[in-house]
């Protein structure tokens, strides 16, 4: 059974939410590590290595929030391009993180799972992310999920293939084709789509990050840097995704 408790509704009353306005889905795109560590004089790694900080502790408020599930943009498809001693570095953190965090998050009780190719992530990360799915697959607390080496525009181009083949052996017809049938053959298939995305860092765009997923997202900036997001600000996001009106394409009533 997991040790941490959901708040109650007095405790979010006490930092203004209520249950019913919570998002199901937070997605974070976790930015400005370098630049954190650029303006302290630090090098960039110290950016990365404090960013652990900070997931450590969103992950467990969301847990204590009630969220559903939490997804964390931590390596996307284009970072290849970085410099390979940080590439390494990240590698390095990655695989620390899996094995230092599996234990909390046991004691969470969270399902933990990642979304991405697997390709480049080398055979020890790719191990110990398989031992910790594999000890919380039985959990029932919030999903946390890592988005490593991933790609939006990689992910529609594999579910395209893996349908345009059932359709080349006759599984399934190009009529089948429609929302369900994309989103089932998505990385995230059996996942909700996001509620809510964060974005830190001030940056105003989604990078390549659920473009399918978050047609109906809401979004939300802070200028704060990764490693400088908190707790706080994770409230003040969740108590403007509950202040607004979201349509969905219709009329508010």
């Amino acid at each position: 059974m997991p040790t941490v408790e959901e708040y109650s509704e007095s405790e979010l009353a006490s930092r203004g939410l209520v249950r019913e306005g919570l998002p199901r889905h937070i997605a974070i795109i976790m930015d400005g590590n370098g630049r954190w560590a650029r303006a302290r004089d630090l090098p960039r790694v110290e950016g990365h290595r404090r960013g652990v900080n900070s997931v450590r502790l969103i992950v467990e408020e969301c847990s204590r929030l009630g969220v559903e599930q939490l997804t964390l943009y931590c390596l996307s498809s284009e970072n290849w391009k970085r410099p390979q001693q940080e590439l390494d570095l990240l590698l390095h953190l990655l695989e620390q993180f899996v094995i230092e965090e599996r234990a909390e998050i046991m004691r969470q009780g969270l399902q933990f799972s990642t979304i991405g190719r697997r390709e480049g992530l080398g055979d020890g990360v790719l191990e110990e992310i398989q031992k910790t799915i594999d000890c919380s697959r039985d959990n029932t607390g919030m999903r946390l999920c890592l988005a490593l080496n991933y790609g939006s525009r990689d992910e529609i181009i594999d579910a395209v293939q893996t349908i345009a083949g059932k359709v080349a052996a006759g599984d399934i017809s190009a009529s089948d084709i429609d929302d369900e049938c994309i989103s089932t053959h998505l990385y995230t298939s059996g996942m909700p789509d996001p509620d809510l995305i964060i974005r830190t860092a001030g940056e105003m765009r989604v990078s390549n990050f659920l473009l399918w997923q978050i047609s109906y997202a809401e979004l939300w900036v802070t200028p704060k840097y990764w490693p400088e997001f908190r707790e706080p600000d994770l409230i003040e996001a969740m108590k403007d995704f509950a202040s607004r009106d979201r349509r969905f394409g219709g009329l508010s009533e």
